[in-house]
């Protein structure tokens, strides 16, 4: 048996799958692609979680997209973070291309234009239903993990929400957890103090710069009212597609702490709301984070270890986590180890560095005698990758150089006019669109804080009124000098009167 069709059965049996699947493309073999060698995925293992990694430029965007359309055309919903804004397009169909043609001739596959079911979504200024969060539904070890507090300080936030809690002080958006730190230790110190114990002016002043971080970074917007759902992430439209939810986020690399506000109490409400679903056939809802080192980069220890643990957890919620990164090492090595797909676009080696960094990434796939794979991941071409999924009983499949297949949809932005319409249509857009302010801790303490200031102005004036007072009955009983003299006077004629009348 020649080389070329020992790597097919090799190929061919690796991938077998008796459950439902999506196929990546064909594998390829010394630079060529071998057709009909097709390179799959079963749909039961994407709970799994998986990475897709490569240089700028090789094809990482559009392999998000290919599994994107293939997850809708299956029922399975899908979130796509679209940090570089060009998702959109899978609103729209191919206008195709001869290259995309010969692409699909080469790997066995027919190619069809097609468009998908968009919603478009948002947590900044731009256009798109508006995602919010309160501060309640953080809870206080969530929020002190997001703001890196220390001990001391997340005991702080502990009894800050208890307080609020037993006294009906519902807490939702910035501006009330501001309010109540502030109360804490000026109006309401003793009160707060007497019930729960001291606490300390410093440390709520350490806490309060940490929230305004977050403030500044845009998070008045993002926390509020009227709460999103998450359940509204996993719906079909009308020919049974799954949605898939395109969340705009070209505003947001310069802030990336909103951003892993926002992904960490996402996966928290997700984990904490879907039910416990187990290995099922396919996923209930599967979400692609793109530039998926923004969560980690500036994310301390105790937010990673969170985000380890929710990685891990939530895949028993069929919950699939995609991340998208330029080099494997943005990840962190716990969460990377919890990946079984892994898509490999081509790396770049233009130093020392890039070379030992390209040999770290070869060691996260499968030994391989059709493959050097060190070598290779600088040669691929775009639109080309290294393929290793996990095949129904979790064991790993062959290792393959794959050529990709090309995206049914538009492999380019809307334009304003079609972003427009696509909004305008959306069920959703309205349902979250109203901003709702009710009376919350900010208005309440705020009612609280002057009620207190005008009984202590009556009080003063009480006290005012008291003193002067005091002040004319003490003048009424100290006699004036004058009169002094002439109440003496008075009184030695009188007693000189009376003596004289004696004599």
């Amino acid at each position: 048996m020649d080389r070329k069709k020992a790597f097919f059965n090799h190929i061919t049996e690796g991938y077998s799958t008796k459950g439902d699947f999506i196929t990546f493309g064909s594998a390829m073999l010394d630079g060529e692609t071998i057709k009909d060698a097709f390179v799959k995925v079963p749909l039961k293992t994407l709970n799994r979680h998986g990475l897709i990694a490569g240089a700028t430029g090789t094809g990482k965007t559009k392999s998000l997209q290919v599994m994107a359309e293939n997850l809708s055309e299956k029922g399975i919903p899908v979130l796509l973070m679209d940090i570089k804004g060009d998702l959109s397009g899978l609103a729209m169909p191919s206008p195709g291309h001869r290259k995309i043609d010969e692409r699909h001739e080469a790997i066995g596959l027919p190619f069809e234009a097609k468009k998908f079911p968009i919603e478009v979504l948002s947590i900044s200024e731009q256009e798109g239903v508006r995602l919010r969060a309160t501060i309640s539904e953080f809870g206080p070890v969530l929020l002190s993990r997001i703001l890196d507090l220390t001990e001391t300080q997340s005991g702080i936030v502990s009894i800050i929400f208890k307080y609020c809690d037993d006294n009906k002080l519902p807490l939702l958006d910035l501006k009330d957890f501001k309010k109540i730190l502030q109360y804490a230790t000026a109006e309401g110190k003793e009160e707060i103090q007497a019930e729960y114990g001291r606490i300390s002016t410093a440390s709520t002043g350490a806490i309060l710069r940490k929230i305004v971080e977050i403030d500044q970074q845009g998070g008045d917007l993002f926390f509020g009212e009227r709460s999103f759902d998450v359940k509204d992430l996993v719906r079909t439209d009308s020919d049974r597609k799954g949605i898939i939810s395109v969340l705009r986020l070209t505003d947001i690399q310069d802030k990336p702490k909103l951003f892993s506000t926002f992904m960490l109490q996402l996966l928290a409400e997700i984990y904490s709301t879907f039910p416990e679903q187990g290995d099922s056939e396919k996923p209930e809802l599967v979400i692609f984070i793109d530039e998926a080192h923004l969560i980690f980069e500036e994310a301390s220890k105790a937010l990673l270890s969170q985000i380890e643990s929710i990685v891990k957890l939530i895949r028993s919620k069929g919950i699939g986590l995609f991340f998208v990164t330029q080099n494997p090492k943005d990840v962190p090595e716990d969460v990377l180890a919890q990946l079984g797909l892994k898509v490999q676009h081509a790396l770049r080696a233009f130093t020392a560095k890039d070379r030992k960094a390209i040999k770290l990434a070869a060691e996260n796939y499968p030994d391989s005698e059709y493959y050097d794979v060190d070598e290779s991941l600088t040669q691929l071409g775009i639109g080309e990758a290294f393929v290793s999924v996990l095949n129904e009983k979790g064991i790993p499949t062959p290792l393959a150089a794959t050529m990709m297949r090309a995206p049914m949809s538009r492999m380019d932005i809307l334009s304003d006019r079609e972003l427009k319409e696509l909004i305008d249509t959306s069920r959703l857009y309205y349902k979250y669109s109203e901003v709702i302010d009710r009376e919350s801790a900010y208005e309440i303490l705020n009612e609280k804080i002057e009620a207190i200031n005008k009984k202590e102005a009556i009080e003063e004036k009480k006290q005012q009124a008291s003193k002067s007072t005091r002040r004319s009955a003490s003048k009424s009983t100290r006699m004036n000098p004058i009169l002094k003299v002439v109440t003496s006077a008075t009184f030695i004629r009188g007693v000189l009167g009376i003596l004289k009348r004696v004599i």
